[in-house]
């Protein structure tokens, strides 16, 4: 290094203070590119050379990184420990922990632990609603007969118009409810003033009306919206008829009101047993709910309860007949409810309506009941006559 690199002038040691000389020694003069501040040392203009600032990118980068990183983990609480810890933008959220998960299993281990059963419906309001229409149906049943026929006028408009409205609205089927409506009560009505005979003459005629019905709008789809039509007359109305039927003997209302307990004690056994011991499927394409403990509890429940009541509360019954009927009510019923269960799936919903708190709407009550009318019915009329 020769001695202008540090500014040594006459007069002054190598590392004597400065000396400040006049500032006109300076002007002039135009310091080299790569040098830095001038300073004057001694009394003349020197200059210092400058750190090369390397471009972006490079080797140097990687080291002032590495250098970084290692300041990071010497100090956790500095700036680089949080950068690695928190979010990358302002706006990300962190990620929540994951639990920890199963030895040999990728399933955390919370997954592991049994899960509380569900009833699936909220118990109390089913209750409640249940209890309050059993007292409507045994008041107008043993009271007099006619308003009993009301009450299953109204369930089954009722009815008729939840299923046409899920229909329109799932499948785009234009079924027309006033023919249905009409036709339906005469039908009741019918069944229970002239018997078979007036409620098949009363289907025929609501079918008729319904394709009459259907012919004032256009012709599009006109098959599949009568066909549709038919389908609810005779689902519903019809198959309702055979519980009127059952109402004109003469002892009518005990014959309905066993119908209607044996039906909801094979719904309840059905239910509380699948619910409580039910490992194998019935139907798991259909209703994958049902399994094949619930049945066998429906069959013991409904059998159980049928050979009493038809024993003391029907005219010339048998206790063996009762364990006949509960058998033919519990596969009957059953088999209702995987049917509108075909039905809801067919239209993906889950209920058809939503008129009864806990039950769902009328016709998710009915599909037991439906079906299982005329079985009982029939029943009846070969047990102990139709009188």
């Amino acid at each position: 290094m020769n001695k202008s690199s540090w500014g040594a002038s006459p007069g002054a040691g190598r590392w004597g203070p400065p000396d400040h000389g006049p500032a006109s020694s300076l002007r002039g003069v135009a310091p080299p590119a790569s040098a830095g501040p001038v300073h004057d040392w001694g009394g003349a203009a020197q200059t210092r050379p400058m750190p090369i600032v390397p471009e972006p990118g490079g080797h140097q980068d990687d080291d002032r990184e590495h250098r970084d990183n290692r300041d990071d983990r010497d100090h956790p609480d500095d700036r680089g420990a949080a950068r690695r810890s928190g979010p990358l933008f302002r706006d990300e959220e962190p990620q929540e922990p994951m639990p920890p998960s199963i030895p040999g299993s990728d399933r955390p281990a919370d997954a592991a632990k049994p899960q509380k059963k569900s009833a699936g419906r909220n118990l109390r309001a089913a209750i409640g609603v249940g209890v309050g229409l059993g007292a409507v149906i045994l008041a107008s049943l043993f009271v007099y007969k006619p308003v009993f026929i009301g009450v299953i006028v109204i369930a089954v408009v009722v009815g008729l118009w939840e299923l046409t409205s899920r229909l329109t609205e799932c499948k785009d089927i234009q079924v027309p409810l006033v023919p249905l409506a009409v036709g339906g009560t005469a039908m009741v009505i019918a069944g229970y003033v002239r018997g078979a005979e007036g409620a098949w003459v009363a289907m025929a005629l609501t079918a008729l009306a319904v394709l009459v019905w259907r012919m004032t709008e256009a012709p599009q789809n006109y098959l599949r919206d009568v066909t549709a039509g038919v389908f609810s007359a005779f689902y519903v109305p019809f198959l309702a008829t055979f519980v009127a039927m059952m109402l004109a003997a003469g002892d009518g209302p005990w014959r309905v009101f066993m119908f209607l307990l044996l039906t909801v004690v094979s719904d309840t056994g059905a239910y509380a047993v699948g619910w409580r011991f039910g490992k194998h499927k019935l139907a798991p394409r259909i209703s994958p709910g049902k399994t094949r403990e619930g049945l066998v509890g429906a069959v013991l429940f409904a059998m159980a309860v049928g050979a009493p009541c038809m024993e003391f509360l029907i005219t010339d019954g048998a206790w063996w007949q009762g364990l006949l009927l509960g058998l033919a009510v519990a596969i009957s019923a059953t088999l209702g409810d995987l049917g509108e269960s075909m039905i809801k799936r067919d239209l993906g919903i889950k209920d058809m309506g939503t008129l009864l708190p806990g039950h769902g709407g009328i016709m998710d009550r009915l599909d037991s009941l439906l079906p299982t009318a005329p079985v009982v019915w029939l029943l009846f009329v070969v047990f102990v006559g139709s009188g």
